[in-house]
């Protein structure tokens, strides 16, 4: 038989995905089963501590969980992302972990790596994860340490993160680009990339705390690296890089500004994915956490939630003239840190233009600009 019309396509790539959203399908949620940590990163927006009694008894339990992934299933889901927190602290993570798979749904695994265990291997050998996502905040001992303020955190992050490549799971890891490992950026690029091949990425942005504890969002703010240090890695990182300016054209263009609505949603926010926090909240990304656009699964159900709910919230806009002006008009906020999510997370208001993403999105043109990418500075 001839394999002329077989290809191997990557799951993320996988036209299906862009289908089904474009169709308003369901197709991914994230679970927040814990709000609780085993580190104290200085730059998490969500890290309750791991021995929190209260964060524990809003968890949602079990059967919450799978009476949620089983709505998420009838609605069309095919994948689920297990996060935290922490997943791991969870007692009961191998029944929630198993209860999601035999569901059918493809799950994906958000972790420090640091409680993985022989036991969490077994389970991941007889039922494959979709991928298991470590976050690297350092390659040595000390920047590590300066990261997640945990004294002897590096020594069981690379034994998990070990025991899982020996045994052939697979694996993708990402970094955090902080003042706190910085300068050891180049090297955690490196790391990843010998020990993953086909995938691996940074993320300069840190947003601002879920619960939004006002000294810790002093010390993430504290964290972030300036705008012009930001486009700096990203020019010092080939595949960053080329990304960028490969797609310029389709991140800078008049479509990206809206001056004809006064929407505030434009992202595909709550096109066919959702996320659930560790107590029950349902979101329409990960990221928006305003009063208005909270949904308690506790009380209501999903397909009331994604029917309802989410077009009321996508429905939402604002008549305040310093946003329409700046922000909503802006052409080059593909390249910005703004949405409404994180405006809200900045100021409390879901239509609050934000300095220090415009800096990061300046900065990211000047740049692009210099390479001959863009052939103008855009304004």
């Amino acid at each position: 038989m001839s394999d002329s019309f077989v290809s191997v396509v990557s799951l993320p790539d996988f036209s299906l995905w862009g289908k089904m959203r474009r169709a308003g399908n369901l197709v991914s949620f994230g679970l927040e089963i814990t709000a609780r940590c085993n580190n104290n990163c200085r730059h998490c927006y969500i890290n309750l501590p791991a021995d929190d009694k209260e964060a524990q008894k809003k968890e949602l339990s079990l059967k919450q969980i799978e009476k949620i992934a089983e709505e998420a299933v009838s609605l069309g889901a095919l994948w689920c992302l297990i996060t935290g927190g922490e997943p791991l602290l969870r007692k009961d993570f191998f029944d929630i972990y198993i209860a999601l798979k035999k569901k059918g749904l493809l799950v994906s695994v958000f972790t420090n790596a640091a409680l993985i265990s022989e036991k969490h291997i077994k389970l991941f050998k007889e039922y494959p994860p979709r991928d298991i996502e470590v976050t690297v905040y350092g390659v040595t001992p000390e920047t590590y340490k300066r990261v997640t303020r945990r004294r002897g955190s590096f020594r069981p992050f690379m034994r998990g993160l070990n025991l899982l490549l020996e045994n052939g799971v697979r694996v993708r890891l990402k970094a955090m680009a902080l003042r706190s490992n910085v300068s050891e950026l180049p090297v955690i690029a490196a790391f990843c990339r010998q020990r993953t091949k086909d995938y691996f990425r940074f993320d300069p942005f840190l947003h601002l705390r879920f619960d939004r504890n006002s000294e810790r969002n002093r010390e993430i703010k504290s964290e972030r690296l300036s705008a012009r240090k930001i486009v700096a890695i990203e020019q010092q990182d080939p595949q960053r890089s080329q990304a960028l300016e490969k797609s310029c054209d389709k991140l800078i263009n008049l479509e990206a500004s809206h001056v004809n609505c006064n929407h505030l949603f434009h992202c595909g926010t709550g096109n066919g994915s959702f996320a659930v926090s560790y107590d029950g909240l349902f979101r329409l990304c990960s990221s928006l956490w305003h009063a208005d656009c909270l949904y308690d699964l506790k009380i209501g159900t999903l397909s009331e939630a994604c029917r309802s709910f989410v077009p009321k919230v996508r429905d939402m806009r604002s008549n305040r003239e310093e946003f329409l002006k700046k922000c909503h008009k802006c052409q080059i906020i593909n390249l910005c840190l703004w949405c409404p999510a994180h405006s809200d997370l900045e100021s409390g208001r879901l239509d609050e233009p934000i300095d220090y993403f415009c800096q990061v999105a300046h900065a990211r043109v000047e740049r692009l600009t210099e390479n001959k990418a863009l052939p103008v500075a855009a304004s």
